[in-house]
């Protein structure tokens, strides 16, 4: 494993950290706390060092396994989580400072942490980000000793470019993956330039660069989040509709030798970018974190890959969701 310093926080991050919506099983399963602990040490045990929570996983049952692990941990273990996705709608109105600073407590008592690593907004509206005592509060906090950094988590570049202008927002959450390119430009720039840490987050499309789904693929309401299929849950990640997305996932398989899984080759091109610190795909079973991690260890893409990548990018994906993300 190698490690990578996640902007103005200092921390040395695993450039493969660990996202846990799914480490208690598969989503619509019951939390399995012996299957969290088990992911989890093993991660630990292969040196991730970085876990990404939230306080709406399982219900706060994400946080109290990452916790606990980490404190049974010797090892050094940075704890990111989130909240917003509990504010109804996402709503502005609902990022008050005392609802904000409720949820810092929340996460506190649930992961039993003196500290909070990184805590972040979770995908607020832009309003928010003309709001200076919501970022006001972190400072407040950090004086407190209850968190350490700020960071936010977002979905459009242009919140990460509004974020960053902020000088207490240390690390930006951002979907950057083979389907969504466009961070890789300007915010990349600005946030190499005010040393923002930047965690890659859906760097497999929710599935779709793991080649697990197919034009049979078959999902009902309970299979989130390919429960829209045959479009419309894919949309809200890559821009594409379904069938796009798949014509894409096989001219990407021409690009790249066979002996090595698509999805290895997705996350060791979200880390072929310096500015990127750490990805943070996630596992419910051991043989998919095992095969996750493998990334770290397989070569680095060539030029000629690079290009073909980007080819592809350029022609099915590009000129429809930059204008969206």
């Amino acid at each position: 494993m190698q490690y990578r310093r996640l902007g103005k926080t200092g921390f040395e991050v695993s450039e493969i950290g660990l996202g846990t919506w799914h480490i208690g099983g598969r989503w619509k399963d019951p939390f399995s706390n012996a299957n969290a602990e088990l992911i989890l040490n093993r991660a630990i045990d292969a040196g991730v060092n970085f876990i990404a929570t939230a306080d709406f996983y399982a219900g706060g049952a994400s946080e109290a396994a990452v916790g606990r692990v980490a404190r049974a941990r010797s090892e050094r273990i940075f704890v990111a989580t989130k909240c917003g996705s509990q504010i109804p709608s996402h709503v502005n109105v609902g990022y008050a400072v005392e609802r904000l600073r409720g949820a810092v407590e929340t996460s506190l008592k649930n992961t039993g942490l003196d500290a909070l690593d990184l805590f972040q907004l979770d995908s607020p509206p832009a309003e928010v980000y003309s709001w200076p005592e919501i970022f006001e509060l972190f400072d407040k906090l950090k004086q407190e000793g209850k968190v350490l950094n700020l960071g936010v988590c977002v979905e459009k570049t242009e919140d990460a470019l509004k974020a960053i202008e902020y000088p207490n927002v240390a690390t930006v959450q951002i979907i950057f993956n083979l389907f969504r390119q466009r961070p890789a430009d300007l915010f990349f720039e600005l946030a190499n330039a005010r040393d923002v840490g930047v965690i890659a987050r859906v760097p497999l499309a929710r599935g779709l660069l793991a080649d697990v789904y197919s034009h049979t693929t078959q999902s009902g309401p309970e299979d989130h989040p390919s429960s829209n299929h045959p479009g419309l849950a894919f949309d809200k990640f890559t821009g594409l509709d379904y069938a796009t997305g798949l014509a894409v996932m096989e001219e990407l398989k021409r690009v790249f030798p066979h002996n090595t899984p698509l999805a290895q080759w997705a996350l060791r091109w979200t880390l072929m970018f310096t500015t990127v610190s750490c990805v943070i795909p996630g596992a419910s079973r051991p043989d998919l974190l095992d095969a996750n991690l493998a990334a770290a260890s397989i070569r680095s893409l060539t030029p000629d890959e690079m290009d073909g990548v980007y080819a592809i990018y350029e022609k099915y994906i590009g000129p429809s969701v930059d204008r969206l993300f």
